[in-house]
């Protein structure tokens, strides 16, 4: 067995890790440890390194050879089982906040709920690739990347062209208590995947990806409970659309990298 160990300039989120894992799942490879925070990937391989760097070089990360050799240690080798199951639940709770959040942003109104759902829709489309990765063929997970990325990126648009629409109209305020409430909710899921997360026996591979996304998802829900309570103090539509509008960006740029796995 060899190890080889790179430097990733671009993998900056779990979003370029799922990439990578899913470019390099047919190649002949035993284990990958990614740590995100370095941008830095060791691959436990017997196949050929040419392919596997020529796998790596094509996504066009900015990847850089930092050192390869034999390794002969007894390493643990991530368990298949258990990353899947580890997906599962982060794609589940990912999905139900969506499914909640849009639910509640209709109802209150409230601009910021809706992009915070499609927020959490995009990160679950990340998870639900990678799972389908494990089983499904090439050609069946690029077209569904592809009309996921459509699908976020047509979202994101309509998001911009309402955050505009009610900046000019005259919308009647959201409903505060239900942002706070809603807020609350998936500031409380994305916790408890990371506590799940840190009780898988993938450890620090799988922890430090979910630990990334579950940071930029607290930030967003933080923003959601200041606009709520601006919403009130204010008695203006204005916080609401600004946290929306931030918050779509992320979808936005959440497109942009699935159409990018989807080459």
């Amino acid at each position: 067995m060899e190890r080889t160990v790179l430097h990733i300039r671009d993998m900056d989120c779990p979003a370029e890790e799922q990439i990578i894992r899913m470019k390099l799942s047919s190649q002949s490879v035993k284990g990958l440890n990614f740590d995100i925070r370095n941008r830095q990937l060791t691959i436990f391989h017997d196949g050929d390194l040419e392919d596997i760097l020529s796998a790596v070089h094509s996504l066009d990360f900015g990847t850089s050879l930092i050192e390869t050799g034999s390794y002969s240690d007894n390493i643990e080798i991530e368990n298949t089982a258990a990353d899947k199951k580890m997906l599962w639940i982060v794609f589940i709770i990912n999905f139900s906040l969506f499914i909640a959040g849009l639910t509640a942003g209709l109802i209150a109104n409230s601009i910021g709920l809706i992009a915070d759902a499609l927020d959490e829709l995009a990160d679950a489309i990340v998870y639900g690739l990678a799972i389908y990765a494990m089983s499904g063929s090439v050609i069946i997970k690029k077209r569904i990347a592809r009309l996921s990325g459509c699908v976020q990126f047509i979202l994101a648009l309509w998001g911009f062209w309402e955050i505009l629409r009610r900046f000019m109209g005259d919308e009647p305020l959201p409903d505060f208590l239900i942002m706070i409430i809603m807020a609350s909710i998936a500031l409380a899921g994305n916790a408890a995947s990371v506590y799940l997360l840190s009780k898988s026996q993938t450890r620090e591979v799988h922890i430090k990806a979910a630990f990334i996304f579950a940071s930029n998802d607290v930030i967003v829900n933080a923003g959601i409970i200041v606009a709520a309570v601006l919403v009130l103090v204010l008695q203006s539509t204005l916080p609401d659309l600004v946290v929306g509008a931030v918050v779509f960006l992320f979808v936005f740029r959440g497109a942009l990298k699935i159409f990018k796995l989807a080459k």
